[in-house]
């Protein structure tokens, strides 16, 4: 990018969500918390996959990966955030920046991917029961993993490059609290309309196609499990498919919002927190939905905590 207003400043400036105030201090303690959070909740459950034999199966060698990318998302934005509000300043460089798209970009489209991938483990596991060792074998699991991460590094890699390769003119305040693709596109002082309707069309292909994936999925999942005899059965299917619907309608929720609908339908103040909301909350959120609905994960809990000595009961 050219250098802006003609000085030898590269670094851009953001826009913080916090202030002076008690209130925003409030806000800050409130982030750092949901933060702190969300990094022990995914890695106690990627924890608890590892070392828990009952655990080792596609269905949660996927979560595993869900969890992964769960802790990279609010680290990509969160510390960075966090120290500009204590230091007083909100300036991040130009790589800093580039980093930031690259990385959120990354790991946004690789969950999307995995969140398809996990409904279609649940299709074949209640649908094909007898079919799912096959179809379902370790070597699939790993192409699933490695596609997810492969689409996501493909699509950050010319997002970031082509972003990157319009000129900023003008001022170099992102109105944002962290780099992103809308937010810098802002800055540029030439047309960039064809990117954003290419943007656009990307982003039907990126959220609208796996939403119809996930939503053809659970919808043959639904009519097996209604024609289910064992209530047991039932529940037990309910419970784990629900906890990835409620995930999927979490991510997607968000990202509809940020990516799908145009912007003049949507002030910065909005965008700011519906990017805290998937690169924060979502994260924290995920591992509490499979942990609380999921019995083999509590009992995988359990059984470490008995081994630490921190549980009495088995």
């Amino acid at each position: 990018m050219k250098k802006a207003n003609g000085s030898g400043a590269s670094d851009f400036l953001l826009v913080s969500l916090f202030g002076g105030s008690g209130s925003h201090q409030l806000l800050f303690s409130l982030v750092a918390a949901t933060f702190i959070l969300g990094l022990l909740g995914n890695t106690v459950l990627l924890f608890l996959i590892r070392v828990d034999s009952r655990l080792h199966t596609p269905m949660y060698l996927l979560l595993s990966q869900l969890s992964l990318l769960d802790v990279g998302f609010p680290l990509v934005t969160i510390p960075k955030m966090a120290a500009d509000f204590l230091q007083g300043e909100s300036s991040i460089s130009f790589g800093g920046c580039a980093a930031q798209i690259f990385f959120l970009t990354l790991m946004g489209v690789a969950e999307g991917v995995l969140l398809t991938l996990m409904s279609y483990d649940r299709y074949v596991a209640v649908c094909h029961p007898l079919q799912y060792p096959v179809l379902m074998r370790r070597q699939v699991c790993l192409l699933m993993v490695g596609f997810s991460w492969l689409a996501g590094g493909i699509n950050a890699s010319i997002q970031t490059s082509v972003t990157f390769h319009f000129p900023v003119c003008a001022s170099r305040v992102v109105d944002h609290f962290f780099c992103e693709v809308p937010a810098l596109l802002k800055l540029s002082c030439t047309d960039t309309s064809i990117y954003q309707r290419a943007l656009s069309i990307s982003g039907v292909l990126i959220l609208v196609l796996p939403l119809s994936l996930i939503a053809t999925s659970y919808s043959k999942v639904l009519r097996a499990v209604l024609h289910m005899r064992s209530a047991l059965a039932r529940n037990k299917a309910f419970a784990t498919c629900s906890s990835h619907a409620i995930v999927v309608g979490l991510f997607y929720g968000a990202a509809v919002f940020m990516y799908m609908v145009p912007g003049n339908y949507h002030s910065p103040g909005q965008d700011n927190v519906v990017s805290l909301f998937y690169s924060l909350v979502t994260p924290t959120l995920n591992p509490l939905i499979y942990s609380l609905r999921n019995r083999e994960v509590r009992l995988a809990l359990v059984k470490v905590l008995h081994k630490a000595g921190l549980s009495s009961k088995w």
